[in-house]
């Protein structure tokens, strides 16, 4: 018998984060997830007269074709998927590898050339600028341990955080949205030395309530490119590539990250660094508000939406607020600010719109998590 939440959960994907319609062509990608939870995505995609296609893929196999790939390989691999994705409406990715460190073993330069041939061309490009998309974890014991949890607990949190009331969310995401469309200077202060300026003046503010990433909760923009001036601790444990990193400390000077320090894995930070240039330069300032998610777990679709949180992402700037950074990277580095991790300030020319994790103008009270439906 199928678990009810797998339907629920398709149907949320197909109606609210891709609003698939009658007639559009529908690519469900899915890493190492249950075949019945794909067949309930197939079924929703079919319910509203959608065309349905899936690609399974394996983690593991994914490191052993690209561990080593010459260069003729990846990108034949990727002529054929972005002509593929070039025939989709609609995307949805959903990833549950068994082994969340499975791809730390592949070499830089492997990494470097599968970023650069195959996931900018078909994801970067083609993907994200062409289609409605949505990419979300799947809950696999691999998670629960990192989260900490067992793994039926971490199911029942899963299926909570990821379909919660999304249309609430928007309504009061939409005032933190005009709020930061109508902001110049970005001022945030915090522990570790964290004294970080820049601007975000005439760069678009994204709302994000559930239709690119579930579980979602989070606002997000840009800052000017060479505006970024000061330091800044993550306070935050990460994933990248594969590789485990904590405590990373940046200082930027003209918008660019002049100097890099991290307590666990600082010595593999120039490899991510110097992927190109525009790797020292930021691609995303985004503020998080879901309500469920208050605990780092290693996982950056979970992390980066952490109630009281931020991130800040050296790479590749999004479309919809565009700074002018290209690069083959993307990192979302995250940082608490709820008193049990530090606390902290964010203000908006001058003004504090949120202290110690919490949001104190007016306008943003309904971002807080007893205004959202924390439990």
């Amino acid at each position: 018998m199928t678990d009810p939440r797998f339907d629920t959960l398709a149907q949320l994907l197909v109606s609210h984060s891709t609003t698939l319609a009658a007639g559009e062509h529908l690519l469900i990608e899915a890493f190492d997830v249950p075949d019945a939870f794909v067949c309930a995505a197939v079924k929703a995609a079919r319910a509203v007269g959608g065309f349905p296609h899936v690609a399974l893929r394996s983690t593991r196999v994914i490191r052993t074709l690209v561990d080593g790939a010459a260069d003729e390989q990846i990108t034949t691999w990727a002529d054929t998927d972005d002509y593929r994705m070039q025939k989709m409406s609609a995307y949805i990715g959903v990833r549950g590898a068994d082994n969340a460190s499975e791809m730390a073993c592949v070499g830089d330069a492997s990494m470097t050339l599968f970023g650069r041939h195959y996931q900018k061309p078909v994801h970067f490009e083609q993907r994200v600028k062409h289609t409605k998309w949505c990419v979300l974890r799947w809950p696999s014991p691999s998670m629960a341990q990192l989260a900490g949890m067992s793994t039926d607990e971490f199911e029942d949190f899963y299926f909570r955080v990821c379909c919660l009331d999304y249309a609430r969310m928007a309504t009061a995401a939409a005032k933190l949205a005009e709020r930061m469309n109508r902001t110049d200077r970005v001022h945030i202060v915090g522990p570790g030395e964290t004294d970080l300026r820049f601007s975000i003046k005439d760069i678009p503010a994204v709302p994000c309530t559930g239709d690119r990433n579930i579980p979602d909760g989070e606002v997000f923009t840009a800052p000017v490119r060479n505006s970024v001036e000061g330091v800044i601790a993550f306070n935050t444990p990460t994933l990248y590539r594969g590789v485990s990193f904590e405590n990373v400390r940046l200082t930027f000077r003209e918008g660019r990250i002049v100097e890099s320090t991290a307590t666990v894995g600082g010595d593999r930070l120039h490899e991510v660094f110097d992927a190109d240039e525009g790797a020292r330069f930021v691609g995303e300032f985004a503020i998080g508000f879901n309500p469920h998610i208050l605990q780092p777990m290693k996982d950056i679709l979970f992390d980066e939406k952490i109630a009281g949180s931020f991130h800040f992402t050296p790479g590749q700037a999004y479309e919809e607020a565009d700074n002018g950074n290209r690069s083959e990277i993307h990192w979302d580095l995250v940082c608490i600010q709820r008193p049990d991790f530090g606390g902290g300030e964010i203000r908006f020319d001058d003004e504090t719109i949120r202290k110690d994790g919490l949001f104190v103008v007016d306008d943003l009270l309904a971002l807080n998590p007893d205004q959202l439906g924390a439990s």
